[in-house]
């Protein structure tokens, strides 16, 4: 590493020292997740692989391309090759198959056991970590290969590039072209295919030709379709009205476009599913109703699809017809937004509400911010708010990996530049999963300010939402935060917590009512213009049971 450093000024990659491996894994998810250029995390043996932790699920699940490098311990005791064992941890270390630990969530496991096809092996690693689906990739190697003395060797690295995209056969397009044009209710259903910054015009440009055509995101992991165009249904959780009245679905990119047992696609609907991972092969339990089924890029898809349309006169003109379609999408569209403008109204106590908080947010803050999302309950509300409409500006994690958004936040604050704003909206419980001590610590180290806002709601709402989904009349539904066990009255001082870890040098307070929040909010977002990280809490609903200061 100091060789390297010394040796290859300028070529060598930038090392980002985390004091914790679920946040260092955590940025590189995020900054791989905001690139799509694939990052490096090297962790210690298996206690290290081990912390880890959820990373590793938000990564696999989030589809980011990340390279996790790990040591085992050394695998001679008497001194037989140079890099044997020499200390006591090095019994206590050594388990029977470390790859294990993290393999049934990566897209490649290996280990490097001699130093002459190094090269290779990280090569390999790489190439399925940014082939379709992306993802993990875990290497590990013991002390011996790594003390290996070598000649010098080189590869041809445009020989080990990730997998080409792929396109639809030309059956399929004119398929799903003719079912979309000719559906009464036509919809596309996403997750994930903004991750792809192209593919966000190009699924406008097709909505534009299919008058009528809406989409609607049930992942919330990637800014899929912009919020203010009229077609545009938002962020519903697998639960909305257009799945069920819809005659022609398009599933691009998603994992979970509907939930059986709350919401079901009419039985005559026309569905198809177009996917980098269509068949969901890390999941043992998934399976959609669809007449048909593809591997493919869902931008090339979008693309073909609008071509074949244009080129066809048919159905082209069966378009140009729906021009009654395409007003009554924007009257649907305007109805909802003055729902959601109404959802931010305060109350008259001065106390607000998560929608009110986002929605000054989304004023206060530059029209380009990244926003770096972890709101678990509120996060349909926080988009509705949000309404991003620039690709890139919308990430969550794509997982169930609670804690994501902290070192998330940072990764895609180094991968966007110090110009660019980045806001993280993150709930109290999910706040403390990030580990805030190693967070703002290299938040202040590596001079990454991001503004953090902290949704103090008292608690963990997310068991009461699931307790309910099942036993909506149980004793649980008549219990309290306090008996169920996801109060946390009275609450910690969030802000404090982030101040301490960045030795005092960071903005941070707490606003509880209107008021405190307009003035607040300013103040913070001064402090991150100014080079300055900054965490604000939010304390919604009042003061009551939170942190007074």
């Amino acid at each position: 590493m100091v060789k390297g450093q010394n040796e290859k000024k300028g070529q060598f990659p930038q090392i980002v020292t985390c004091p914790n491996e679920m946040v260092a894994l955590s940025m590189a998810d995020g900054y791989a997740r905001l690139t799509s250029k694939p990052q490096c995390v090297i962790v210690h043996v298996d206690v290290g692989t081990q912390g880890l932790g959820a990373a590793v699920h938000n990564a696999s699940c989030g589809r980011a391309p990340v390279l996790i490098f790990a040591g085992l311990s050394p695998f001679t005791i008497e001194g037989e090759l140079r890099g044997s064992r020499t200390e006591y941890i090095h019994w206590i270390q050594d388990v029977p198959d470390q790859k294990q630990i993290v393999a049934q969530y990566c897209r490649y496991a290996g280990e490097i056991k001699t130093g002459r096809n190094v090269k290779q092996m990280v090569n390999r690693a790489l190439q399925f970590a940014t082939s379709a689906p992306m993802g993990p990739v875990y290497l590990v190697g013991a002390r011996e290969p790594m003390e290996e003395e070598l000649d010098a060797y080189s590869l041809e690295q445009g020989h080990w590039g990730a997998m080409g995209s792929v396109a639809l056969t030309e059956d399929a397009v004119r398929t799903i072209a003719t079912a979309l044009v000719e559906a009464a209710e036509p919809l596309v259903i996403t997750g994930y295919c903004g991750r792809n910054h192209d593919a966000v015009d190009e699924l406008v440009k097709l909505t534009e030709t299919v008058k009528g055509l809406r989409v609607l995101d049930t992942g919330g992991s990637d800014m899929c379709f912009p919020a203010d165009h009229r077609a545009s249904l938002g962020l519903k959780y697998g639960v909305d009205q257009s799945i069920r009245t819809a005659d022609a679905i398009l599933v691009a990119d998603c994992d979970v476009p509907w939930i059986p047992t709350q919401c079901m696609p009419r039985k005559d609907a026309r569905i198809f599913h177009v996917d980098t991972d269509p068949l969901k092969q890390q999941m043992p339990v998934f399976y959609i109703a669809a007449e048909a089924r593809y591997k493919a890029d869902s931008c090339i898809v979008f693309k073909q699809l609008y071509s074949y349309i244009h080129a066809n006169e048919d159905l082209l003109h069966k378009c140009e017809s729906y021009e009654g379609r395409w007003a009554a999408l924007k009257d649907a569209h305007e109805k909802r937004l003055c729902v959601i403008r109404d959802l931010a109204v305060p109350y008259d106590n001065g106390n607000f509400n998560v929608s009110h908080l986002t929605a000054a947010v989304r004023k206060a803050v530059p029209a380009d911010t990244i926003f770096v999302v972890e709101a678990v309950t509120c996060a349909t509300l926080v988009a509705d708010q949000i309404q991003a409409s620039l690709p890139g500006s919308w990430i969550n994690c794509g997982g169930g990996g609670l804690g994501w958004s902290g070192g998330g936040a940072l990764g895609i604050k180094l991968a966007a530049g110090k110009n660019r704003f980045v806001c993280q909206i993150v709930g109290d419980g999910t706040f403390l999963f990030s580990v805030p001590g190693s967070v703002y610590w290299i938040s202040q180290r590596y001079k990454l300010p991001v503004l953090t806002i902290v949704l103090n709601n008292n608690g963990w709402n997310a068991p009461r939402k699931s307790l309910l989904l099942v036993h909506p009349s149980g004793h649980g539904s008549r219990a309290t935060s306090e008996e169920l066990n996801i109060s946390f009255t009275p609450s910690p001082d969030y802000a404090g917590i982030a101040r301490a870890a960045a030795g005092g040098k960071l903005w941070a307070d707490r606003a509880s009512t209107v008021d405190e929040l307009a003035q607040k909010l300013k103040e913070a977002v001064d402090a991150v213009k100014g080079g300055k990280g900054a965490v604000l809490e939010a304390q919604l609903e009042g003061k009551a049971g939170k942190f007074a200061g």
